[in-house]
This record gives structure tokens, sequence and C-alpha cells, in this order.
């Protein structure tokens, strides 16, 4: 198996190669939507309970059958010899017993069954019980059934949330639209609701759940037919029920950490945190137990990305552990759904087809896997057939190269597809997902989202509320045409000039060819982004002026780096076209000579190790913007140089970093004793400083009297010019 990849949300990497021959040898299975025969019936809830003792008055032996799975429960006294039996009403052909253990569970234990509730016959054992949810298939005929407890695996008693049993005395009847199954055989797969076959096109939901009923006709006008969320608590159920009224289906997700890939969420401990697992089997099971029977209901999805997020808090035979541990918890989680809705799916979602094996040795209660995959969506038909799986798949995140998966541009930086490669992305996508015909079962691409911030305008198909090239792309798929809609400008061949050498506060031009398939007048935008340069992700509108023939004058930021800049062009019928580049923002040029540069430079204190530090009092004069000098975290400091003997120079340019001076002084000195102010500042916002200041000194020195930030002070460059 090849090294996980360590850069947030790498699509795929190929897992494990096994023969074509060896996946066509093997066996075909059945997949179906849970453990439970479609003839199954849930014979238990709401009948006659009773048992040997209780905890207390709260704890009675009815709450152990009122299909409540999360807020009541039995338990028992503190003893070994303790059980639990229902009463059927009738004598019923016994399939499956289903215990959802709270903390304090059997170790050991029997099921029993009884015609007459005094004579019992052992139908199962168990010795060997770790808790959670225990689905113990068995065969026979009684009217009462019976956990009798062995041995107890806490101090306290026999504890459980529910206690379930299955028969064949009837058929489980399904929520509103009917069951969603898995069918088919191996590589002949399809998804059915209700019986009827059930293409996944899908998109994942940005807005808020509240906003649902707003946006939620939009989505079906495109042909949508899924949503993907990726939490499933109270708050979704406006969501769930504007699908409904849409004849949309919804992904139910569950979080787990670290969700998202590397890089996201916090570390969980799979193989000793039992707190963790069965508090998120509590809560998951409420919302299933909540939501199990909604018409919007479509399947439960457990995780994101967490097997390829795990390498992010632990490496080596840990990180293997981990990753089994985690697996095998997503299996648990599976069972408890199953048992308590036998009618959805559950799947399990990662970013990397490496997770697969985990999961195919950890996870057979899964029913189907699901992947989230960009530039290389195309190789995970490969990777599923290299790796010899015997499950179908769905996409659940899917569309335009990432971040993560393209080449720098000239400035260093990932080099954002163009408006057009990205619609061409998910045409791509989709044509790869509906070529794995009988394996991938559809995909929710990934994003109806309103952000219009660095990576809203990277990935969402209307940032702002505006409809792109993209989102025609998605509805084509789906819907199969376009024709009749009004679409977005096409912008092409921009071009940024100086695209590495923009001055600071100064122009810099921006040109591209715009045009609009139906010659509607446009409305022209440019924004700037400072994700790269102060990990400021919102997009600020710049300061421009348009010069004519889709060209612009951009003032450029004050602040030193990498920045994106943004064409945004608008019909005034709701599409935009929004083009990128990227611009290296430099210090101005300075007239005449920088008589600083390389002369002994030293300050109050400077930074040994934080960050790229040391941070010495000579980077700042030693004409490399790319160092710093860093001071204490404390008023005043201060850095001087000497340049060697008495100079006249007319000029200073002071480069800063975030950490800069709100006030300062500059000062300088013919002997580094006896001190004169030439500027002074109150107002220092952080960018670069220059200053206009004829004099002659042999020293300079900049005395810093106000932070302004919580850090020291810091400087790229102190030039002194003459």
């Amino acid at each position: 198996m090849t090294t996980a990849p360590t850069t947030r949300r790498r699509a795929r990497t190929t897992a494990s190669l096994v023969s074509l021959g060896a996946l066509l040898a093997t066996s075909a299975t059945v997949l179906t939507a849970a453990p439970a025969t479609a003839a199954e019936t849930l014979l238990s809830q709401g009948k006659t309970a009773t048992a040997s003792s209780t905890e207390g008055a709260a704890y009675t032996a009815s709450a152990a059958v009122d299909g409540d799975l999360t807020g009541t429960r039995w338990a028992s006294q503190w003893s070994d010899d303790q059980w639990l039996q229902v009463d059927l009403g009738t004598s019923a052909d016994v399939s499956r017993v289903v215990l959802n253990w709270e903390g304090a569970y059997g170790k050991a234990y029997d099921i029993q069954l009884s015609d007459n509730g005094t004579d019992w016959r052992t139908v199962r054992s168990v010795t060997a019980g770790d808790g959670g949810t225990d689905d113990l298939t068995l065969s026979g005929t009684g009217r009462y059934v019976r956990l009798k407890g062995v041995a107890r695996a806490t101090g306290y008693g026999y504890s459980l949330w529910e206690f379930r049993v299955y028969g064949n005395g009837g058929t489980t009847q399904p929520g509103p639209g009917g069951a969603v199954r898995v069918t088919g055989s191996q590589g002949n797969w399809q998804l059915t609701v209700g019986g009827q076959p059930y293409t996944v096109k899908g998109l994942t939901w940005g807005p808020s759940m509240a906003d649902a009923p707003r946006y939620m006709p939009d989505l079906k006008s495109m042909g949508v037919n899924t949503v993907r969320t990726w939490g499933t608590d109270a708050s979704s159920k406006p969501l769930l029920d504007a699908a409904a009224a849409q004849g949309l289906k919804v992904v139910n997700g569950f979080w787990l950490q670290p969700g998202g890939g590397p890089g996201s969420g916090g570390c969980v401990n799979y193989v000793t945190d039992t707190t963790y697992k069965n508090t998120m089997l509590t809560e998951f099971a409420k919302w299933v137990d909540t939501y199990k029977s909604h018409p919007a209901t479509l399947m439960w999805n457990v995780g994101n990305e967490s097997v390829l997020g795990l390498q992010n808090c632990y490496g080596g035979t840990e990180l293997e552990a981990q990753r089994n541990a985690y697996t095998s918890f997503v299996n648990d989680v599976a069972k408890r759904i199953h048992s308590i809705d036998p009618d959805h799916p559950v799947t399990s979602t990662d970013a990397w087809t490496g997770a697969w094996p985990y999961y195919k040795r950890n996870a057979p209660d899964l029913d189907l896997y699901s992947m989230n995959a960009y530039g290389d969506i195309c190789g995970v038909r490969q990777d599923w057939i290299d790796g010899g799986y015997n499950k179908p798949y769905i996409i659940t995140e899917t569309g335009n190269a990432g971040e993560w998966e393209v080449p720098d541009d000239v400035n260093g930086i990932p080099d954002e597809p163009t408006d057009v490669q990205k619609a061409e992305g998910y045409t791509r996508a989709w044509n790869c997902i509906t070529g794995h015909q009988g394996v991938a079962l559809g995909a929710t691409m990934f994003h109806y989202g309103l952000e219009h911030d660095f990576g809203g305008v990277w990935f969402n198909l209307l940032p702002d509320g505006l409809k792109r090239l993209s989102y025609y792309a998605v509805k084509k798929a789906y819907a199969g045409s376009t024709a009749g809609d009004n679409t977005p400008p096409v912008i092409t061949n921009m071009i940024v000039n100086p695209a590495s050498a923009a001055p600071a506060g100064g122009e810099f031009t921006v040109r591209a060819d715009i045009r609009d398939p139906e010659n509607d007048p446009l409305t022209h935008k440019i924004f700037l982004s400072g994700n790269y340069a102060n990990g400021d992700k919102r997009l600020i509108e710049a300061k421009w002026r348009s010069t004519g023939n889709g060209t612009f004058a951009v003032t450029a930021p004050e602040k030193l780096g990498v920045w994106k800049v943004y064409i945004q062009s608008e019909d005034g019928r709701g599409n935009a076209g929004i083009e990128t580049k990227s611009v290296k923002v430099v210090a101005p040029p300075v007239a005449g000579t920088n008589i600083a540069l390389g002369r002994p430079t030293t300050a109050s204190s400077a930074q040994a190790s934080y960050g790229d530090c040391p941070c010495p009092a000579s980077n700042a004069t030693d004409g490399n913007t790319g160092t710093r000098w860093a001071s204490d975290w404390s008023d005043p400091q201060w850095i001087q140089v000497d340049l060697g003997s008495v100079r006249s120079f007319n000029r200073l340019q002071l480069v800063w970093d975030p950490a800069y001076a709100k006030s300062y002084e500059v000062q300088v000195s013919d002997n580094g004793t006896t001190w004169r102010t030439v500027h002074t500042t109150t107002t220092g916002n952080g960018d670069i400083d220059t200053i206009e200041t004829a004099t002659t000194a042999r020293y300079v020195k900049l005395q810093l009297t106000a932070r302004g930030t919580g850090w020291g002070y810091s400087l790229h460059e102190f030039g002194v010019y003459a």
C-alpha cells in the first residue's frame, strides 16, 4: 500500500494491487440495506417486559422495549444473576435479537426462548461480550424471549438501552417512499428506492439548514435528486422537510474526529477512548431513530476522511492501530444503525482509496463505500478493480481539481483552474462515475455553496448567489440539457502585469477577454484576497479603474506577499464569470542607494526560536524581504544601524511584518550616544512606511514605543537611502 498523502484531501492513491483475475474470481455477494431480511418484523417493541430486578424506579424493564434508544434504559441490581424477558403475546419464529448496551454490559449471557414463561431453552450463548451493539442471529420458536446474565463486565449491573427481538411474524413497514436497498451481485449492483432504480445525482449542501426551503427548488431545477450533509441533529429537520417537499433525498452525515483529512478536526484515540465512542454511538442512534422514517432520508454516512486524517495525529504502528480501530468503530456504528433502521443503507466516506482495505477488513456491515475525489476522480475505478473490492461505492465529493492537486504558478502558489476548466472538471467527473456501471451508484458533487471568499470562488457553484459555468455543467449532467438558459459571461486569457513585482500601494495591470453568450451588458468588479499573504480568505473589492478593452488598473495592497486578484463579470441575470490570477506585491522602488544594506545592526532584543526564527537584527538590513528581525513581546524596543560614518540621506523605507509598530520615533546620532528625533508617528498601520527625512548622521535608530499586535516588533527591511 502506498504511503498516505500528506496534503489535505489528496483525492486518492492506489491502495493495494490485486489482479483482475482475482477480482473476477470473487464470489458474488448480494448486499442489502441491513442484516435483517425483508420478512423480518420487530416483535418486541411496546410488549410486556419484566426483569429480575431494577436499579431504581427510573430503570424499569419496559424502558428496554419502548423504542427509545438514547433516553431510557433498563438497569439491574449490581449482581450477576439477573435477567430481562419480553412477552411477544403469541408464539413467533425468532430470527434475531439486538442488544443496545449502556456502559454496564454483559460479558457473558444467554438468549433463551420459552413457550410458557417457565421452561426455558438456550438458543444462543455469548462468552466474550464487549458492549456496544450485539446483533445476534438465532433460530427458534417461542412466545417469551429472555436475556439471562451470566457475568457482568463492570462493577455495576446489566443495563440495556433497548432489547429488540425480530422474527418473521410479518413484513417490516418501510418509511414513506419505500425502503432503500443496495441490490444485485458483484459488479452489477444498483441502488433502489421503493423497489425502483435510483442513481444518486447530488450536491453537497452549503447554505444554512433553515434556508433549505429557499434553495431546494433550484436544486430540483438542476436535475438534482440528492443532497449530502456532514452532520445530523435537530437543525436537520428543515433541510429534510424542504428536500421531501421537492421530492429530493438526503445523505445524512455523522461527523467523527479527525474529520476533513490531514490538518482538520481534533485527535481521538480510537483504541482506548471508549467514552468518546460510546458518546457518538448514543448521539448517532438518537438522530437515526428521529429521522429513520423521514421521507427524505436516503442513507446514513458515518465519518468524513478520518482514515486519511488520522495521519495528522499518529504515525508508524500506532497509526495502523488507530486506523483499524476507527474502521472497526465505524462498523459498530453501522450495526447500531441497522438495528434501529433496517430500511436505509450505511456508508462511510474517505478521501483516499488506501482507506478501503481498512473498511474491507474491519467494517463488513457497511452496505457501500464512499469516496471524495477531485482531479484524480477517474482513477477511483481502477483502484476499486485493483483492490478486489466486493461492495459498490458512491462519490460523496468531486468537481474541479483542488488546491492540493494543481501545479504552482509563477509566484509559487497553486494555479487555480479557470472557470472553463472548472466546468469541464464537473463534466469529466460525472462521465467517470457513470462509466463505472454496476459499481459507482452516483455522486454528490461539491458544492452548492454561497460563500464568496477564497474557497468559495474555487469550489462553489454559486458564490454570493451568482451562477457560474460549473453550475450549468452540473445541470447539464443531471438534467441532460441547459437549452433555453441564460448562461454566464466567459472570461479567458487573464493576464496580470507585472505578475511578480507589483509595487505596494502602486498600480498594476489586469487584462482579460470577456464575452457574454447572450451579449448581455456586463458589470465588472475587481477583488483581492490575502489568503496567501496574510491568511485572510475574504474577497475585498480593490481600488481599480477601467482603461478599456477588458483592461483594468488595480491598486496593489500595501502588504507584501502573494495576493489573488479576481475579475468578476456579472450579466444582471444572476450569472457571473470569475477569473483569478496571483500577483506578488513587493516593496516599491526607492530612488537612491540603500546605505544601510549589510551594515552592522543591533537591537534591544531578538527572538531566538519562534516560528521561522532565529530573527537577529541583521536580518532587517540584509536586503531580503524573506527574512526578518523580531523583538521580545514587550514595550519599548529599539533597532539601530551603524552607517560607518556620518552620511547624508533623505528617505527611509520600513517593511513591516504583521507584528508592527503603532507608535515609534526615528532617531539619528553622530556618535551613538546623543540622539535627535527626525520623525514621529502614533498611527502606524503595519504596511510599508516610506519616510522623507533629509538629514545627516552615522547612526539611525527606530525607538519603538507601542506595538500594533500582541506580539513584539518585526521588520523585514530597514532601509536608509541616500
